[in-house]
């Protein structure tokens, strides 16, 4: 397999995995006031361990409710003008859905009013639309004229997604009325199967790869990726051979990495004034950063303001799912929003 490998984290990187960003990057000046690289590691190890300790207790002890959102590392609730002013100075946010929840489009709505309200111009990217249905969404986004049908014809949305679009239409009618840019993060399905049927050292050879330039892309090796995603993969599609397994695995691996390369190929064709990018998915692709944010860094190469938002509907039933969520955190807010018309979501953690 056709695949890099990432390098060992520093302890400092570990640092904001389990505080926020401006506490990171305190205990980090605080640490570098030490004689030698072993007391700082001691430091650093010691006040995250109390950290991690620490954070399931005041989860435990909260109280969940619909439209709560919690800073995840702290497990504390804040409100939405305490995130909007986070929001304002980021150059990437992650929100990442449950599918067929309503909801969770009001929260993405909710999101970009804010940015708007603070003189931001987001871009938003929709996993829901592939690569090649960006000509019919520019097409759509500036001749208000064109028909529906034609534009999910032109767009080829059923076989690239396939569900209602109806669930979807707010966010492309938010953003033809405030005139942003929508961008398609997703290569297209064909791609995606025939990695997931043939594994991708034979995909790499198919003439449709060599369209889309994906033929000599790194896919990048991330161990803690590897180890949850195929966990997930056990969990929800119990029963099949290992080779199946790891053809799935790597059309995971290759459907994030292309979405990584979409959003950071758009954040250096950025105009001046526009931002930040909204990368609209499911959850799963942006939990514990591991699937798109930590490779979207990795190719934009330079720093990077990022913040992922993770979307789970509340259901009183299953409190200790929401606490599992905050530890280890999945992502830096967790927003709980009422479940969708369809009942409690299947989450395979």
């Amino acid at each position: 397999m056709y695949l890099a490998r990432i390098p060992q984290i520093t302890n400092k990187e570990i640092v904001f995995q389990h505080f926020s960003p401006t506490l990171g990057a305190l205990v980090v000046m605080i640490a570098d006031q030490y004689s030698s690289d072993k007391r700082m590691a001691l430091f650093i190890n010691t006040l995250t361990a109390v950290v991690v300790a620490v954070v399931p207790l005041a989860a435990a002890n909260t109280k969940f409710a619909e439209w709560h959102i919690l800073e995840s590392r702290t497990g504390s609730p804040l409100v939405f003008e305490d995130l909007a002013s986070h929001l304002a100075v980021q150059e990437v946010i992650y929100l990442g859905e449950e599918h067929h929840n309503r909801n969770h489009i009001e929260a993405a709505l909710k999101t970009m009013r804010a940015l708007i309200a603070q003189d931001r111009r987001p871009v938003l990217g929709l996993e829901m639309f592939s690569w090649d249905g960006q000509a019919a969404l520019d097409q759509y986004l500036t001749h208000p004229e064109m028909p529906t049908d034609t534009f999910l014809e032109e767009a080829h949305w059923k076989q690239n997604w396939g569900g209602p679009y109806e669930e979807y239409e707010p966010l492309l009618a938010f953003a033809r009325d405030h005139h942003l840019s929508v961008v398609a993060l997703n290569p297209p399905r064909p791609l995606v199967r025939e990695v997931a049927r043939d594994g991708i050292a034979k995909a790499r050879t198919k003439p449709e790869m060599w369209q889309w330039k994906m033929q000599d892309e790194s896919l990048v090796e991330d161990p803690a990726y590897r180890d949850r995603v195929l966990n997930q993969l056990h969990s929800c599609h119990d029963g099949l051979t290992n080779a199946a397994y790891e053809r799935m695995y790597e059309a995971s691996v290759f459907r994030d990495e292309s979405m990584a390369k979409t959003i950071a190929d758009q954040l250096r064709r950025l105009p001046e004034g526009a931002g930040p990018i909204i990368s609209y998915t499911g959850g799963g692709h942006i939990q514990y950063r591991l699937p798109i944010p930590n490779r979207v860094a990795r190719r934009y190469g330079l720093p990077l303001r990022q913040m992922t938002i993770y979307l789970a509907a509340f259901d009183p039933g299953r409190v200790q799912e929401i606490q599992e969520l905050l530890q280890p955190p999945i992502a830096d807010y967790l927003w709980l929003t009422p479940m969708g018309q369809h009942g409690p979501t299947r989450r395979c953690l």
